[in-house]
């Protein structure tokens, strides 16, 4: 069993792709774990590193201000791995050459290679990789030697076998690198040593350490919605600290059909967990009454749901975390992991911007995890399926699928069409096959015949994809009979709604909800 004080470190120069680096390790069955690129060389070594990736980067490293690694991680004697800007990095700091390219690299590329030091074992000869540059090596410095190259990078993979620093120009991490899982398997396999024997349960013994650790004698809150994060990370809390969490569930008028029964049954109930049913439906309604836009209706919607865990806190007398099921997908699309000028894409309602009157820490022990490593661990917590394997749900919840004015009468709609559209799925024996469906209620109207009558009622558009991961997604290829019931029922049964639509976009350009 790998020794999980033995970590891969991964530092992290500000790419978008940092956490899948680490996930991409984890898949092959070793410890990971994500630190700044500013650690101190003697932090690092305290932290006993059985190997070291370094990211890419959206800066150049001759830039003012450009993210440096601390020079002594050079001599850590570990293996490193450099992706991208990481392996611009050996060159700069080592003593080769970086230059702006004279022809800039993005998209697919083809590496080839005659690699005998094997880091590319099992890798094709000619292969698909992906690359994002606009600098790239000119000159390797002393102990190393090209193992690849595309057309456009003469150094796409370099090694220093005596020292065990390697380094490529394109993402391994990517989809559209198809043979990068066996390029990590290689660097943390044989070049690093790692067994391959980590697993979720061994996760579950750190996180559990680490909660303790961090709560200590204290009082936790912990948001439940019933959704599968918020519930695997309550249940993880419950073993570490048992009876000091008390979960509060949140009735915000946004729920699906039957949710607000459903969570205090099986949490309540069935899991025997402390648990307070704060009903704040007219409160949350009152406040999105003519918020059509997004973004303030997200941030709306986040800040009545502090307020509410505020009063709800006072009533339990003192308590001094705040716990959430953020994950990285959601920390990803709100900020940059190091403050760099990465784009919001859009803001998430539990990340970020809790107001210091809350006076409660946060604790977040999902934070680094993916929607699927979550799954894996409900599972090895003990969640049932029905639990573990629903589909993701966002925070705002409806509020975000009901496109334009929010109101009573319109999420009654939407609530009634998208339990039309589940059961549905679940008759075709395809939820496990989805990632998410959903539908959302859009801000116009269309005319319509019903009984030999003109209608004019509201349009719902259904959306359904498949990912692995919520970075990017597809849409799923239903077929056309499934999607012709789920129109017939949701125009028949559903007051008013008269038209109804399949959404097909992919993300990116989209995102899987609509707002």
């Amino acid at each position: 069993m790998q020794d999980i004080r033995r970590p891969i470190v991964v530092l992290d120069f500000g790419a978008q792709y940092s956490k899948l680096i680490a996930r991409r390790v984890r898949e092959a069955k070793v410890y990971s774990i994500i630190v700044p690129y500013s650690i101190s060389a003697a932090d690092l070594k305290a932290m006993n590193p059985v190997g070291l990736i370094f990211s890419g980067g959206p800066a150049s490293v001759h830039q003012p201000g450009a993210p440096h690694p601390d020079p002594g991680v050079f001599e850590l004697g570990v293996p490193i791995l450099g992706i991208c800007y990481g392996v611009q990095l050996f060159a700069y700091m080592l003593g080769g050459h970086v230059a702006r390219a004279d022809q800039r690299e993005y998209g697919i590329a083809h590496l080839e290679h005659q690699d005998g030091t094997g880091f590319l074992d099992g890798v094709d000869a000619r292969t698909q990789v992906w690359m994002s540059h606009g600098d790239r090596v000119e000159r390797l410095p002393e102990g190393f030697m090209p193992i690849g190259h595309t057309e456009n990078s003469p150094y796409a993979a370099i090694a220093d076998t005596k020292r065990r620093f390697y380094g490529v120009q394109f993402h391994p991490e990517v989809v559209h690198t198809p043979q990068g899982v066996r390029i990590f398997s290689n660097f943390v396999h044989t070049i690093c040593g790692c067994p391959g024997d980590w697993d979720m349960g061994s996760f579950v013994d750190i996180a559990i350490e680490e909660i303790r650790t961090k709560v200590g004698d204290k009082k936790v809150l912990c948001g439940l919605s019933g959704g599968v994060d918020s519930s695997v990370a309550a249940a993880l809390i419950h073993r570490a600290i048992g009876d000091r969490l008390t979960c509060v569930f949140v009735n915000n008028g946004l729920l699906r059909k039957g949710e607000a029964e459903l969570v205090q049954t099986v949490f309540r109930d069935n899991f025997h967990i402390n648990l307070v049913y704060a009903d704040a439906e007219d409160q949350f309604l009152s406040a999105l009454v003519g918020k059509t836009d997004p973004e303030e209706k997200r941030k709306t919607i986040g800040a009545v749901f502090i307020d509410v865990f505020e009063a709800e806190a006072k009533k339990l007398g003192h308590l001094d975390f705040l716990a959430q099921g953020t994950l990285y997908p959601d920390v990803i699309e709100s900020m940059s992991a190091t403050g760099g000028p990465s784009a919001v894409i859009k803001s998430h309602h539990n990340v970020g911007g809790l107001p210091e009157k809350m006076n409660m820490a946060l604790l977040e022990p999902l934070r680094e995890l993916f929607k699927d490593e979550v799954r894996a661990l409900g599972r090895e917590l003990g969640l049932p399926e029905d639990i573990v394997g629903r589909h993701p749900f966002p925070g705002p919840g409806l509020g975000v699928r009901c496109i334009g004015e929010i109101t009573r009468d319109r999420l009654d709609t939407l609530r009634d069409a998208d339990a039309i559209f589940i059961d549905e799925i679940h008759k075709a024996g395809i939820y496990d096959e989805i990632w998410q469906a959903l539908v959302c209620l859009l801000p116009v109207k269309s005319v319509g015949v019903q009984g030999d009558e003109r209608t004019y009622e509201e349009v719902c558009s259904l959306r359904a994809v498949t990912s692995s991961d919520a970075m990017t997604a597809d849409w799923y290829r239903f077929e056309p009979e499934l999607l012709q019931r789920v129109a017939n029922r949701i125009c028949n049964e559903v007051k008013h709604i008269n038209r109804v639509m399949y959404d097909i976009t992919s993300k990116p350009p989209g995102t899987i909800e609509w707002e």
